[in-house]
């Protein structure tokens, strides 16, 4: 995949095939625009095909995550670093625009981070406002620096969480909680977050960046073919019913069983060492 500088956000790649994607706008809170939300949803696409990728991390410089879109930046489009994809019109300019761009783009990037099989963190350095806090809702691991904050807030502005944040929100705290945290504008700290179960974990600021690789490197040394099918297996558990559930799983344990993974796993516990996965990524 195509690592870098582009527009908003650099990519870097390191063993064991952790992508860190840093949002590089510190002066303006790391906002987002169409064009940076079209270049990751380009970047997560590489990311899904490049088999020497197995965790994906999003993380902000300066004081922010993200704290939103960055609304100058839509009538203003920064284009000085290259892109991923092409220009195109921003939209937004009527009532079909505005609805196109949501489906198209804003929300689609928050689908593709959910769609995506290879497990994702969202580091989060600061501020994550609506945009940023939405984005890390879809990530499947959360960790907050101390000085974090979080929510959505758009009734502030008389505006809707339209990304898919109230979704995203309502899969992590249920209906009565999200009905307080929306009507009520709510920004929590990163504690306050943890205890509503919004990030997994809390820490001071200067050791986030090296918890989140440790997890990270926790996460790409696991059997990534389980991994991948049974991330995928727990989110489709939360649309579907029990029985649903029972045959969607089975369906994949019948392909998992009979991989070099899991071949080796069983025969690892036989024999009393480490098993070997992930040879098949390793040219092995």
């Amino acid at each position: 995949m195509d690592t870098g500088t582009f527009r908003g956000f650099e990519v870097q790649l390191e063993d064991p095939g952790i992508v860190w994607v840093t949002f590089n706008s510190p002066e303006r809170l790391n906002g987002m625009t169409s064009s940076i939300k079209r270049d990751l949803i380009e970047m997560l696409n590489q990311a899904q095909m490049d088999n020497g990728v197995r965790i994906i991390v999003f993380i902000g410089k300066g004081r922010a995550f993200c704290a939103g879109d960055d609304l100058k930046g839509y009538s203003q489009e920064i284009l000085t670093e290259p892109g991923l994809v092409p220009p195109i019109p921003p939209g937004h300019d009527n009532g079909i625009g505005t609805y196109d761009g949501l489906r198209m783009i804003s929300q689609e990037l928050n689908r593709t981070i959910r769609a995506i099989d290879k497990p994702t963190i969202a580091a989060i350095n600061g501020v994550a406002i609506q945009t940023g806090f939405s984005l890390a809702l879809a990530c499947d691991f959360r960790i907050a620096a101390e000085e974090a904050r979080m929510g959505s807030a758009t009734l502030r502005f008389a505006l809707l969480p339209d990304e898919g944040g109230q979704h995203l929100l309502l899969q992590h705290l249920g209906l009565a909680k999200t009905l307080d945290f929306l009507m009520r504008k709510r920004i929590v700290s990163a504690e306050e977050a943890r205890e509503l179960g919004l990030v997994h974990e809390v820490v001071p600021g200067s050791e986030l960046a090296n918890t989140t690789r440790d997890l990270a490197r926790e996460l790409a040394i696991g059997p990534q073919v389980a991994m991948r099918f049974l991330k995928r297996s727990i989110y489709n558990a939360a649309e579907l019913t029990f029985e649903q559930a029972c045959d969607e799983i089975a369906a994949k344990t019948a392909l998992v069983d009979y991989h070099p993974d899991a071949l080796d796993g069983v025969a690892s516990f036989q024999e009393k060492r480490e098993p070997k996965f992930n040879a098949w990524l390793d040219g092995n």
